[in-house]
């Protein structure tokens, strides 16, 4: 039986980001790839110089007409850019009782800049995150996510800290939580609460700057993992083998911060 993924998150027309690098993500782990567009945007290695949002309408039209033809077995959110479109996604999977829910929360920039309006950050909080059956913020997002609602801030600098977050941010969520630590040195450390239970999983750090599009890649693997069956720890760490062998090749594109090798076991240079 051909396990199916949905896809709901913006374009990257560069294609190393968004909903590009997802269905290639989709097309190496050998499933069938599904598609719902909340955002086009103008963007390359060098950064994002427009972004062009989805009436919440069409985006609702988009996942009806995914639902009731072609359901999906898992499904990852990624960029949900304002509050109509953010409350349209949360009521569609309500409806459809959408199972294997992945969302990577694109909610700060690489350059630190917030991408989200506090009204946006409170529907996506109280509404969406909580179907979840798994998050996964880097450090920068769950730092937001730590401070929500919360008068304290925290300054995730080390694993003590990635705990410290993990445990406040999983207390308001009933999904799991992957907290990514890339931004640490050292190892590549990521650490994983599922059912108040913490999980390091580490694999040595690959020394290649481009890495654009790791976050929707990683989110994407997830939950086709999951949508083959797999439990979360199993998907997590097979994601994150899938991500550290597509960033071991090397690929070379773009004059900034290039895209990963997504089909990199059939990979030629070129």
């Amino acid at each position: 039986m051909t396990a199916k993924v949905l896809t709901i998150a913006g374009s990257d027309c560069s294609g190393g980001a968004g909903i590009q690098a997802d269905l290639k993500t989709m097309m190496a782990h050998n499933v069938y790839g599904m598609s719902v567009i909340t955002a086009l945007t103008a963007q390359n290695t060098t950064g994002v110089y427009g972004v062009l949002e989805t009436p919440p309408e069409f985006v609702a039209q988009q996942i009806d007409c995914v639902f009731q033809d072609i359901r999906p077995d898992a499904v990852k959110i990624g960029m949900v850019p304002d509050c109509g479109i953010i409350e349209v996604i949360a009521e569609k999977m309500v409806q459809y009782q959408a199972e294997k829910i992945v969302i990577d929360p694109v909610m700060v920039s690489t350059s630190g800049h917030r991408l989200m309006s506090e009204q946006a950050m409170q529907v996506f909080a109280e509404k969406l995150l909580p179907l979840g059956t798994i998050i996964t913020p880097n450090l920068p997002e769950a730092e937001v996510l730590y401070q929500y609602k919360n008068s304290t801030a925290i300054r995730i600098d080390s694993e003590e800290c990635m705990i410290e977050a993990a445990k406040r941010i999983a207390e308001r969520y009933n999904g799991s939580l992957l907290i990514k630590g890339g931004h640490l040195c050292g190892d590549a450390a990521d650490l994983l609460c599922e059912n108040g239970n913490f999980y390091w999983l580490r694999m040595k750090r690959v020394k290649n700057p481009n890495s654009h599009g790791t976050g929707c890649t990683l989110s994407s693997a997830i939950a086709c993992n999951l949508a083959k069956g797999k439990t979360i720890y199993e998907s997590v760490y097979a994601a994150k083998a899938y991500v550290t062998g597509a960033l071991r090749v090397g690929l070379e594109l773009g004059r900034g911060a290039g895209p990963l090798a997504h089909r990199y076991e059939e990979w030629t240079p070129f």
